[in-house]
């Protein structure tokens, strides 16, 4: 039961990071964009930073999840 538990986790913490990294590289879009605001771009830049340390948050909550579901 831990095993599918780990595993559903695993698929969460996946989701999860790969939302994270969507939002990301479009804050960067933005924060690169001439055609935008510099108070837009900077906040999208900051933006970006924290669904940067998401992104790596949900990765290495992912990875111990799968690790705990092989065993």
């Amino acid at each position: 039961m831990e095993t599918i538990k780990n595993a559903a986790n695993y698929v969460s913490e996946s989701v999860q990071q790969a939302g994270a990294t969507a939002s990301k590289e479009t804050n960067k879009q933005v924060a690169k964009d001439d055609n935008v605001s510099i108070g837009n771009r900077a906040s999208a830049a900051k933006d970006a930073v924290g669904d940067k340390v998401d992104e790596t948050k949900h990765d290495f909550k992912g990875e111990g999840y799968k690790e705990q579901a092989k065993h």
